[in-house]
C-alpha cells in the first residue's frame, strides 16, 4: 500500500464517487479510484481501523506535529490517495460487499479467490462470510480441489468435507491438479491423499474376504472336484482396484464396468474345465451386488 498526494483529476468508479466521502483509494493498475467513508472502512475492516488510528500528518508539517484529520473533499489536489495492491475489479467487488451494493457474480474461482485474499489481507470478515454462503453453487462445485483448498484455508469444515467427497471423481495424481494441491496445507493434503488411498485399499481388502472366492491357493470345483483356476477373478479384481485408483468414487465399477469390461465378461463366462461338468464359476448378479455394497460402505469425506 502506498499513500500519494494526487495532483490530477482521476477516474472514479460511479458507485463510489460521492464528494462527501473522506477517503480516496486507488487500484494498483492506476485505472480506477474509489471514494469511501472512513467510518465504513473502519467498521468493515480492522486493518483500516488500525491504520486510521495512526497519526495523520500533512507533507508540510514536521514529524512531531499534531495529527491532521483527513480532508473533507478528497477530490481536491491536496488530498491523499491510498494506493492498494489489488486491481480495480477486485476492489470494486470488495467495496460493493462492505457498502451494501449489489455484489458481483460469484461463479468463478478467478473472481472469488482474489476477493477472499483481499478480504483476508484487510481483515474483512463480512465479504468472507458472503462468499462462504454462496460458494456451494454448481459452477464452483465443478472444481472441487479449488473449493477444498479454499475451505481448508479459511477453516470451513462443512464445505471442506463436501468438497473432499466431490474430489473422488478425480485422479488427484494427474499433473493438471498439481497447482491446486500445492495450495493445500500439509495436514489438508495428507487428509485428502489418505481418503483416496483408504477407499482403494479397503475395497482391495474386502474383495479378498468372504463371500468372495479365495483365489490365493489351489481350488477344486464344488460340483465335480476337478481342479480349477480362478485367474479370471484375479484379473477382474485387479481391474477394479485400478479403476478405484483412477476414480476413487467407484461409481463406474458396477455400471458399466462389470457389464462391459473385458475382464468382467471373461469372469462371467468362466466355467469348470471338466467337459462333463462345465459349471459356471461365478454368480454375476450376486457378485455385482456385493461389490456395490462394499463400495457404498467406504468412507466418503476427510
Amino acid at each position: 500500500m502506498q499513500v500519494e498526494t494526487h495532483q490530477t483529476n482521476h477516474t472514479y468508479h460511479p458507485l463510489f464517487s460521492s464528494e462527501e466521502a473522506d477517503v480516496v483509494l486507488g487500484s494498483k493498475d492506476d485505472t480506477t479510484y474509489f471514494r469511501l467513508h472512513s467510518f465504513t472502512l473502519k467498521m468493515a475492516s480492522s486493518w483500516f481501523r488500525a491504520m486510521f488510528t495512526l497519526p495523520q500528518q500533512s507533507q508540510q508539517t514536521p514529524v512531531s506535529a499534531t495529527p491532521t484529520p483527513p480532508p473533507s473533499h478528497p477530490h481536491t489536489a491536496s488530498s491523499d490517495v491510498i494506493r492498494l495492491d489489488e486491481d480495480a475489479d477486485t476492489l470494486e467487488g470488495l467495496f460493493r460487499m462492505i457498502c451494501g451494493q449489489p455484489i458481483p457474480r460469484l461463479d468463478s474461482y478467478d473472481v472469488i479467490e482474489p476477493l477472499l485474499y483481499a478480504a483476508e489481507k484487510y481483515d474483512m470478515p463480512g465479504p468472507i462470510s458472503i462468499i462462504r454462503a454462496l460458494v456451494m453453487t454448481p459452477a464452483l462445485l465443478e472444481e472441487p480441489l479449488r473449493l477444498f483448498a479454499i475451505a481448508c484455508r479459511y477453516g470451513w469444515e462443512d464445505e471442506a468435507r463436501l468438497a473432499s467427497a466431490q474430489t473422488l471423481t478425480l485422479n488427484i495424481h494427474e499433473p493438471q491438479h498439481r497447482p491446486h494441491l500445492q495450495k493445500l496445507g500439509t495436514d489438508a493434503l495428507l487428509d485428502l491423499f489418505s481418503l483416496h488411498r483408504e477407499r482403494r485399499e479397503r475395497l482391495r481388502q474386502r474383495l479378498n474376504e468372504a463371500p468372495f472366492i479365495d483365489d490365493r491357493g489351489p481350488a477344486t470345483c464344488t460340483a465335480c472336484g476337478y481342479s480349477i483356476d480362478y485367474h479370471t477373478w484375479r484379473e477382474l479384481k485387479y481391474k477394479i482396484i485400478m479403476e478405484m485408483d483412477e476414480r476413487p468414487l467407484g461409481d463406474q465399477i458396477c455400471t458399466p464396468g462389470l457389464i462391459e469390461w473385458r475382464e468382467a465378461r471373461a469372469c462371467w463366462d468362466a466355467r469348470c474345465t471338466n467337459v462333463g461338468c462345465s459349471r459356471v464359476l461365478y454368480d454375476k448378479v450376486e457378485t455385482a451386488r456385493v461389490i456395490k455394497e462394499c463400495i457404498d460402505q467406504l468412507p466418503t469425506t476427510v
